[in-house]
């Protein structure tokens, strides 16, 4: 696009349709993958370098191909091939989200992979300041959000918890225990992925009511008081 502000720093070839310009898009493409790639990768989530490399390099080479027909093709509908691409991509992101039995995990990186898309689309088109944009603004909310979200987590009142049991019957004691604590039981669901493995495992959602809890306590502190007790195997708190 002949309009950008990097395009009227670097010159017209970058906005063109032309090898020099393919080649510049794809490696901002694989560079800005590699960086979110990376960072995901580094805090073990499910879907790290490789996969954002694919998607934003797919994305931005589509999003080129519709640029090339569309000068050559005057009945071309612009960015066809770009836009059923990011709908495959869309499509792919539910094998990160239901990676796990009867859970959701990987949220925030399927919508990582979604936007990484996005942005490979913009480079893929010319619009390099957007591209660059977004990628900034991802790279904050995936690197830096993290601990603002943890920190406001840790003060809330609510939470839900993981929690396996030797067996049913040590429930009835855990109650007790969270009554006494100082904490209400708003949701108790059994995981019966869990069956036949001699575990009772449950998914439990807590408020803290204990106006002492609330003022001295954050959330990792209780969870590893209440993982001391005798029948408690494994317990953590749920995102």
């Amino acid at each position: 696009m002949k309009n950008d502000i990097i395009v009227q720093w670097l010159g017209g070839w970058a906005g063109e349709a032309n090898f020099a310009s393919a080649a510049f898009r794809l490696f901002l493409a694989l560079f800005f993958a590699s960086v979110l790639g990376f960072e995901r990768a580094s805090k073990r989530h499910s879907a790290g370098l490789r996969t954002f490399i694919l998607i934003t390099l797919t994305s931005a080479a589509a999003a080129f191909m519709d640029s090339v027909i569309n000068e050559n093709n005057a009945d071309f509908i612009p960015l066809l091939s770009a836009a059923s691409v990011f709908c495959a991509i869309a499509i792919s992101v539910k094998s990160v989200l239901f990676s796990a039995k009867n859970q959701i995990k990987g949220l925030t990186t399927s919508a990582g992979l979604i936007a990484s898309a996005f942005f490979g689309l913009c480079i893929g088109v010319g619009f390099y300041t957007l591209a660059l944009m977004i990628f900034a603004v991802l790279l904050i909310v995936l690197a830096w959000f993290p601990k603002i979200e943890i920190y406001l987590k840790n003060r809330s009142n609510h939470f839900e918890i993981h929690l396996e049991l030797a067996d049913k019957g040590s429930l009835q004691n855990f109650v007790t225990t969270i009554r006494k604590l100082g904490m209400r039981i708003d949701d108790i669901e059994i995981n019966n992925a869990y069956a036949g493995s001699g575990l009772s495992v449950y998914s439990i959602t807590l408020t803290i009511i204990s106006a002492e809890l609330k003022k001295y306590k954050t959330h990792r502190e209780i969870i590893e008081a209440l993982s001391t007790l005798e029948y408690v195997r494994h317990i953590e708190e749920m995102n």
